[in-house]
C-alpha cells in the first residue's frame, strides 16, 4: 500500500512544492539555500570556522571568550536564509513533519561527539508557553535523536521555576541574565544524573546563555559531563 501511495501521491518538497525522489527530502533549490554547518565547527559551540579540519579540536573568538560549562558542542545548521525559515516553521508553524529529517541531520552532525551512555535531555520550556505551543520542539527533536543514536532519553529532566520574557533582541548580558535561576531539576528525575554523560539539545543557539544555565544545572546535579546539540547556531557572519 505504502508504494502505491508513493506512486499517487509523489513526496514534495519540505520547504516548496517541487517534487522530490525521497519522503521528508529538499529539492535541489532549497539544499542550496540551507546552510548546513560542514567542515571545521567550534568544537565547544558547533559553529562554522575557516580553515581545513585536520582533526585538531579549534574554538571559535566566543568561545575562548567565554566560559561555557559544558564539554562540547554541535549545530546542524546556521540560523539564516532557509535555515531560519525551517526552524521558525518547526517552532511557530506546527510542522510537526520536519522533526523527522531535522534529527537526522543533528544526529550526523554530533556523531563525532556521541558518547556511550550519554543521557539526552531537551532545553524545557514553561508549562505556560507548552500549554500555548502545545509542544515543545526541543523535547521532539531530542527524543528523535535519542531514537536515532541508541541513547537514553529524559524530556522531563529540567524544568522551568519561572516563567521568562522571550531572549529575542536582548544583548548577552541581558539574555543570561534573563534565565538566571529560571531552571532546575525535576524532584522525581534527580537520581538519573550523578555520573552521567548528558548531551543537551535545543533548536537555537544565539548567545548560548540558556543552554549555560542548563549546563550548570546538570552539573550541579552530579553530571559528569555535558555536551549540547541544537538544531541551527547563530554564527556572527550569517
Amino acid at each position: 500500500m505504502q508504494s502505491v501511495l508513493r506512486v499517487l501521491y509523489l513526496p514534495h518538497c519540505l520547504t516548496c512544492a517541487a517534487q522530490v525522489t525521497t519522503e521528508f527530502g529538499l529539492c535541489g533549490a532549497c539544499w542550496a539555500a540551507t546552510p548546513f554547518v560542514t567542515g571545521v565547527v567550534c568544537d565547544i559551540c558547533g559553529t562554522p570556522l575557516p580553515g581545513t579540519d585536520d582533526g585538531t579540536p579549534v574554538h571559535c573568538d566566543d568561545c575562548l571568550t567565554i566560559a561555557r560549562p559544558w564539554d562540547q558542542g554541535r549545530a546542524a545548521l546556521v540560523y539564516k536564509d532557509n535555515g531560519r525559515k525551517l526552524v521558525l516553521a518547526l517552532k511557530h508553524g506546527d510542522r510537526l513533519d520536519l522533526v523527522r529529517p531535522m534529527a537526522g541531520w543533528m544526529h550526523r552532525a554530533v556523531a563525532p561527539i556521541l558518547r556511550p551512555g550519554m543521557l539526552v535531555v531537551p532545553v524545557p520550556l514553561h508549562w505556560r508557553r507548552l500549554l500555548r505551543r502545545r509542544y515543545n520542539q526541543a523535547a521532539l527533536l531530542s527524543q528523535a535523536v535519542a531514537k536515532a543514536a541508541g541513547l537514553d532519553h529524559c524530556p522531563d529532566l529540567l524544568i522551568r521555576t519561572r516563567r521568562t520574557p522571550t531572549q529575542e533582541g536582548r544583548d548577552r548580558d541581558s539574555r543570561f541574565a534573563n534565565i538566571s535561576g529560571a531552571l532546575a531539576i525535576h524532584p522525581r528525575r534527580g537520581g538519573r544524573l550523578p555520573g552521567r554523560h548528558v548531551l543537551l539539545v535545543d533548536d537555537v543557539m544565539t548567545s548560548g546563555a540558556t543552554l549555560a544555565a542548563a549546563a550548570e544545572v546538570c552539573r550541579a546535579g552530579g553530571a559528569a559531563q555535558v555536551s549540547v546539540l541544537v538544531l541551527a547556531r547563530v554564527a556572527k557572519d550569517a
